[in-house]
């Protein structure tokens, strides 16, 4: 199995200058740091912008989703896709999502499994709890859960996701004119 992920990486990383020269925009993640991610998660007590009009939640929902994915690398995630996906697929994803410093996805997907996101959540509530798990995932020692779809990840790679997570979602949000 290890020597497979070693051997899809490398096939992943040879491919991704080819794959790359078609990706528009900046590839620099929007959130280097956790600390820069952080704050920028608290300025929305201060000026919530909109969610774009085709997003299927509201921003409350947006940040319970971020919560989630967050808490459940902590805690393991309910429904895992499945170990060839994971090993093959799904390394693959994470590898050129890494390499290129962006994560692209379906921003209207739910986490597999996870709890439905509450619409009548207030956005003070839902920001609490997106700042409460990254406290957590910051100060938690043991050891992390696999990823439903990129496998094993370390401490270092879930954070880079994570941060490309949230990159990735606050293309939703837009300020007011």
């Amino acid at each position: 199995m290890t020597n497979r992920r070693t051997v899809l990486r490398g096939a992943v990383l040879l491919a991704a200058p080819a794959l790359l020269a078609g990706c528009q925009g900046d590839l620099n993640p929007a959130f280097a740091t956790w600390k820069q991610a952080r704050k920028a998660v608290f300025e929305l007590l201060f000026s919530p912008p909109k969610t774009l009009q085709d997003s299927p939640w509201t921003l409350a929902q947006l940040l319970q989703h971020l919560a989630q994915s967050i808490e459940f690398s902590i805690a393991g995630f309910p429904e895992m896709k499945p170990a060839w996906f994971r090993a093959s697929l799904g390394v693959a994803a994470w590898t050129l999502f890494n390499a290129r410093g962006a994560m692209s996805h379906s921003l209207d997907e739910p986490i597999p499994g996870a709890p439905a996101l509450d619409a009548e959540r207030s956005l003070k509530s839902s920001v609490q709890r997106l700042l409460d798990a990254m406290d957590a995932f910051a100060s938690h020692q043991g050891p992390l859960a696999p990823h439903f779809a990129y496998g094993p990840l370390t401490r270092d790679e879930f954070e880079r996701a994570h941060l490309m997570h949230l990159a990735n979602h606050w293309q939703q949000l837009v300020r007011a004119a």
